[in-house]
């Protein structure tokens, strides 16, 4: 018989269980079924934790970057040495292909590791100087304080990592919050991290919306991070607005690739399907609308319908699989309740249905005939669907593209440089990609405009995001 997994809160080093005793279901996506239980975190679980991430803080800000570093480059060396383990949590609880995650996601993770590892050690700004007579002057960055940080269902391990390593490379303690559906692999990673780094430092709490929202809301934290919804972060930046905490948004997204007729467009259209359909589509960076120059329109929309049906969705052992399952039946009710409310203007040309009975799949879907105000234009889906529509020239294509209240990502599809570099200049997106999408690296910085972002993550400027600049004047003799 398989022992059902039961989580635990990650406080101060040690195994914790929510002071109620209630727990929530782990659910495995690709079955339905529930396969374990994390616990119930609510305000009494958040003050506790949060007095003992603010005694940590005390003396991991006063840690050297050194001492910073080596603790971040263990973790590091460890994640990758508890791969195995890692990939096959992730992947039960998230339906992705071991592959995604094994090649693609544990990977990005330990790089982004190390580089705030090296990154802990290097100064980027320099302000030191005599800028008035007698009096030298110099700017420090300094820790803040407890990160309450909460991330999304959309890339559990990622994610975590891509929030507290920044924050704990600037001198940070940090309480983070996996998602309700996807605690696994935050709670793994809270207990390696828990070899390097003194009790404290990096705690892991499970629960629901009400403890993200009661971690928002307490007085300890100096800086709030979510990865979430609009609507999330609207919530909790009115109230973290309360007692003025600093804080990071990084929210929707609805990413537009702009093809243009001079194009590879076979080429063109494997990637934007790649990007549109791969994680099912459950990425904030995905491709979710096409804008094409109409005198290839037919041509591409031929080819993402062949892509939809190639591209087909599976469990994670399923080695053809190109991706996994919808997170939950909630969000597959998202899904097919957008396809259902389209006008009947729109039309479903590849997919557009549920896949089987068992566990939260969903087909490949391509929809022509949009209006620029519809739903599905206008609104994020977080499923395999992408929308398509046509452009007469590069005034319009900027229109449509920008037309929307997110501006997370973008991608043009070009051999012109000219107007691929016009294009990316003209779009509305915190990160344009000319002739690829939805491709990562640390060292340059990721975040967006509009509705999708306030936060800068990745790079140097994530390690910014989590410190506060001082200046100090001292006077001569």
């Amino acid at each position: 018989m398989t022992t059902a997994l039961e989580l635990h809160n990650v406080v101060g080093g040690k195994r914790v269980a929510a002071e109620s005793g209630e727990r929530l279901s782990v659910v495995d996506p690709s079955t339905g079924e529930v396969y374990g239980s994390s616990p119930l975190t609510r305000w009494t679980d958040v003050d506790a934790v949060m007095g003992v991430a603010a005694e940590a803080f005390a003396s991991w800000s006063q840690s050297t970057p050194r001492q910073r570093q080596r603790a971040l480059l263990g973790i590091a060396d460890a994640v990758e040495q508890h791969a195995a383990d890692l990939v096959f949590a992730e992947c039960r609880n998230t339906g992705k292909p071991f592959r995604v995650v094994e090649q693609e996601e544990l990977p990005a993770a330990v790089d982004l590791l190390r580089f705030y590892a090296g990154a802990a050690r290097v100064q980027a700004e320099s302000a030191a100087g005599e800028y008035a007579a007698g009096m030298t002057s110099f700017a420090r960055r300094e820790p803040i304080g407890v990160c309450a940080q909460v991330v999304s269902w959309t890339h559990p391990l990622l994610l975590a990592v891509a929030n507290f390593a920044p924050a704990v490379a600037a001198g940070n303690s940090v309480v983070l919050k996996p998602a309700e559906t996807t605690p696994v692999s935050g709670v793994l990673l809270g207990e390696i991290a828990g070899e390097f780094l003194p009790p404290g430092v990096l705690n892991v709490v499970c629960g629901d919306r009400d403890s993200g929202r009661a971690m928002v809301a307490h007085g300890v934290p100096g800086v709030v991070s979510i990865t979430g919804t609009v609507l999330s972060g609207m919530e909790v930046a009115g109230s973290a607005a309360a007692d003025l905490k600093r804080v990071h948004l990084q929210l929707g997204g609805k990413a537009p690739a702009v093809v243009f007729a001079d194009a590879d467009v076979p080429r063109a259209a494997e990637e934007i399907a790649a990007a549109a359909f791969g994680d099912a589509g459950q990425s904030c960076a995905a491709v979710s609308r096409v804008l094409v120059e109409r005198s290839v329109y037919e041509e591409l929309v031929a080819a993402l319908g062949e892509w939809a049906g190639v591209l087909r969705p599976g469990p994670p052992q399923d080695p053809d699989a190109a991706f996994g399952p919808l997170n939950s039946q909630g969000q597959l009710d998202v899904v097919q309740t957008q396809l259902a409310r389209l006008g009947e203007h729109a039309r479903v040309v590849a997919g557009g249905r549920r896949v089987g009975e068992r566990g939260f799949f969903h087909e490949a879907t391509v929809v022509v005939g949009v209006h620029q105000e519809d739903e599905l234009v206008q609104n994020e889906v977080l499923g395999p669907v992408v929308v398509v529509q046509p452009f007469a020239g590069e005034r319009e294509a900027v229109e449509l593209a920008n037309g929307v209240r997110y501006g997370l990502v973008a991608s043009v599809w070009t051999r012109d440089h000219d107007r691929a570099m016009r294009v990316s200049r003209a779009l509305q997106a915190g990160t344009v990609w000319v002739n690829a999408h939805r491709r990562f690296v640390s060292e340059m910085p990721h975040s967006g405009f509009k509705h999708s972002a306030s936060g800068r993550d990745y790079g140097w400027w994530g390690l910014a995001e989590y410190s506060r600049v001082k200046h100090v004047m001292s006077a001569w003799g």
